[in-house]
């Protein structure tokens, strides 16, 4: 079996020549990850660019993904060999963007002494380090180090969620978008999503025809309001390094559940990251407990798994690539394809009352998962799912088919934007526009390709009613 969870990889300073990014999709990257926050745009557009060319010189289909900073709240520079802030220490919090020290850390953002109050819990990136504020002035606040550390650089500081008057989208995450979205980037991610309004902020032409919107769950605010921020998205990302920091540890495990569950029964395609091979920014080999984590986030339903430092600055990018594909195909041979269908078909069943009886949502339901036992039942070869915006081969997607599942489409973006989607090859076919001409386009790429021949019998997953985005039709038929 070939692996089906995707991977993406984060693209840095240590990943983003043309021979390294050759040897990322030669080991297993689906989507290239860019980071928006470090760097110029200049810089980043040409990494998008020269991506772009890698994958059409290796004829391998490489999604592009596109990660706007969002309100991120910095500290001014610590010196270059780094500042200890010892716990138990008192420090002082001011607004600045000149240097930070052991003592004074200068905050890059006016409005700091607004939005804290006596007792907020404040980490320092990822929670290395972090302070709790005791008393707040009109000329600075005054905190206490509970977690101690050394800090380098210009670290995050996490103001919580609910009181950060930094609007997401920024104005400059807009601006940023704007040139990626005239270069054709295939999807966007959202940084610091509190409700489905930062979501449809983001203002772009819905997917396929503009990038497919990911929001990222990071913060208490987004939890509590999951529900309707899936509902505006396109994908979900599971940002567990913010996340982490604002909620309990002990609650993120489960909370990554339920966020996957939720994903996988509104048929959105899903995103675990952060941390989750982090020792191999150093070493040559992940640690035993990150190569559980990344399995145990496969046997829950995640679409995908990310990379973050360790391609984008790590000393290892290509065998980290390459340990997480190992890790992640022998997951998806081990996982419980059978019983998979019955849990979907349970979560679904449960937000059933917003379903309406005939709705394009509970047609689309009733075939894919008739689909998934027709696969089981008749030892199919492939499913061949025909969509032009890509609703078809996601709603299959979410079922784990134990078959191949040829995401064909007319629509090149949409081809780009399925490069996310959990055990989907996709192709993109000539346009068409009867029925039976869609299906004679879509098997004969996939005997071109190798992956179908004469004889193989197969299962065709379209919707042909003009009127309805519904998944209406399923066909089983013998390739001649």
């Amino acid at each position: 079996m070939q692996r089906r969870t995707k991977i993406i990889a984060t693209i840095g300073p240590a990943s983003d020549s043309e021979r390294t990014l050759k040897e990322l999709v030669a080991a297993g990257m689906n989507v290239a990850r860019l980071g928006l926050a470090h760097g110029t745009l200049d810089e980043a557009l040409e990494r998008y660019r020269r991506i772009r060319k890698v994958s059409k010189d290796m004829g391998t289909r490489v999604g592009i993904l596109v990660d706007l900073p969002g309100p991120k709240i910095r500290s001014a520079p610590f010196p270059e060999d780094g500042s200890n802030l010892s716990a138990g220490s008192s420090i002082r919090l001011v607004p600045g963007k000149n240097s930070s020290t052991e003592t004074v850390v200068e905050v890059d953002y006016e409005k700091v002494l607004e939005d804290i109050l006596p007792g907020d819990v404040l980490p320092f990136g990822d929670g290395q380090v972090v302070v709790c504020v005791e008393t707040v002035d009109r000329n600075g606040a005054s905190a206490t180090v509970t977690n101690g550390g050394i800090l380098h650089g210009r670290p995050g500081i996490r103001i919580p969620s609910e009181r950060l008057s930094l609007p997401t989208p920024t104005d400059d995450d807009l601006q940023k978008l704007d040139a990626f979205v005239e270069a054709g980037v295939d999807m966007v991610a959202v940084s610091y999503v509190r409700s489905a309004h930062d979501v449809r902020r983001v203002g772009t032409e819905p997917h396929p025809r503009g990038p497919l919107v990911v929001a990222k769950i990071e913060t208490r605010a987004a939890v509590e309001n999951l529900s309707g921020i899936i509902e505006a998205s396109a994908a979900i990302m599971v940002a567990r390094g913010d996340l982490g920091t604002e909620c309990d540890i002990a609650e993120l495990p489960h909370l990554q559940k339920k966020i996957i569950a939720e994903c996988i029964a509104a048929g959105l395609p899903v995103i675990t990251a952060t941390q989750m091979l982090e020792s191999m920014i150093q070493n040559s080999s992940p640690t035993r407990a990150e190569a559980s984590d990344v399995a145990n986030a496969v046997f829950d339903g995640t679409s995908a798994v990310m990379l973050s430092g360790e391609t984008a600055i790590g000393n290892h990018p290509v065998e980290s690539v390459e340990v997480m594909a190992r890790i992640a195909k022998q997951a998806d041979q081990e996982f419980d394809y059978g019983r998979w269908a019955e849990r979907v078909a349970e979560l679904r069943s449960e937000s059933e009352n917003e379903l309406n009886n005939g709705s394009s949502q509970a047609i689309t339901d009733a075939m894919t998962l008739a689909t998934w036992r027709a696969a089981n039942e008749l030892d199919l070869e492939a499913l061949v799912c025909i969509s032009g915006s890509g609703f078809t081969v996601r709603s299959m997607a979410r079922f784990r088919p134990n078959v191949s599942i040829l995401g064909m489409t007319m629509d090149e973006r949409t081809a780009q934007q399925l490069t996310l989607s959990w055990g989907v090859t996709p192709f993109c076919i000539e346009s068409a526009m009867g029925y039976e001409e869609r299906i004679a386009n879509a098997i004969a790429t996939a005997k071109n390709e190798g992956i179908l021949k004469s004889n193989d019998l197969i299962g065709v997953l379209a919707g042909i009613t003009g009127d309805s985005p519904a998944t209406d039709v399923l066909r089983i038929m013998r390739i001649a």
